[in-house]
């Protein structure tokens, strides 16, 4: 696919991708073994994990996140950023679902939450619970659920791939509602593409919706869900087109991403619509 060519003039110095499909990787560019810090992309790396436990039952979504802190938030709202609780810092900024503010200490509470339950490290459980059943042998995290996690194209490739066509990881059921508007309405800001109303966003996922301006592609349906992160990694799914695309890079994001990002997924989406269109003759 020679929309993936586009990598080659990004200002950085590695970078890799693939696009996937249910059926697998079908077009790749760059170091697909290479591993990245990935930042952000970690959230929904670790809110996977967190659903997991949910489904074994060793957590409810509805349990209290932090009753002293946070009263009347739950799990699910830590999840997906309509907690109240603050960017950085244990600090009650708003009334839980009133406004989706982005924070980094949510996710590092509902891992202590599952690490409480479990009576192991979070991430000696999202190893057990995400990484080994998807064969993401290059995947680790070291530090904070919501930053520090570390992996490759390959490995992100097969979650992508599990993502479209869920083979167990999770009920489908449970994936929708991942990838479905929680607590609708609620406006707030987009890190590093300004404020949002409404901001949407799942359970570790963000969603596209209607947002503008934003990371993915014009051609990305409002459905569209994913993640992108401050060390130039991102990735989507497009559950309309049936694709998804994963993009790593090593330079921080910024202007160059906020207009990289956007022509890469219109370019891939483009290349397959005219592919299919070609099958269809």
């Amino acid at each position: 696919m020679r929309a993936l060519d586009q990598l080659r003039d990004w200002p950085v110095r590695t970078a890799a991708a693939a696009v996937v499909t249910a059926e697998g990787v079908v077009a790749s560019a760059g170091p697909l073994d290479h591993v990245f810090a990935l930042a952000s992309v970690t959230k929904p790396l670790s809110a996977l994990a967190v659903l997991v436990a949910a489904e074994e039952e060793a957590v409810s979504l509805d349990d209290p996140a932090d009753a002293e802190l946070l009263p009347g938030a739950t799990l699910r709202h830590l999840l997906s950023h309509a907690s109240g609780i603050a960017p950085e810092g244990r600090l009650r900024s708003f009334p839980p679902a009133a406004r989706r503010v982005y924070s980094n200490v949510g996710f590092e509470l509902a891992a202590e939450l599952v690490e409480t339950a479990c009576g192991m490290r979070f991430a000696d459980y999202l190893a057990q619970a995400v990484f080994a059943p998807l064969r993401m042998t290059a995947s680790t995290l070291a530090g904070s659920p919501a930053r520090d996690g570390r992996s490759t194209v390959a490995d992100l490739a097969r979650l992508l791939r599990e993502l479209l066509s869920p083979t167990g990881l999770l009920h489908p059921d449970t994936l929708a509602d991942a990838a479905s508007v929680q607590y609708p309405g609620l406006r707030g800001v987009l890190p590093g593409f300004g404020g949002q109303d409404p901001n949407d966003w799942g359970l570790g996922f963000e969603l596209r919706a209607r947002k503008k301006p934003h990371w993915t592609g014009a051609a990305n349906s409002p459905e569209t869900f994913g993640h992108f992160g401050q060390s130039g990694t991102m990735f989507w799914i497009d559950p309309i087109a049936r694709v998804a695309l994963v993009a790593l890079a090593d330079e921080p994001f910024g202007p160059w991403a906020a207009t990289a990002w956007p022509k890469l997924s219109d370019a891939v989406l483009a290349a397959l619509w005219a592919d299919r269109s070609e099958l269809d003759k």
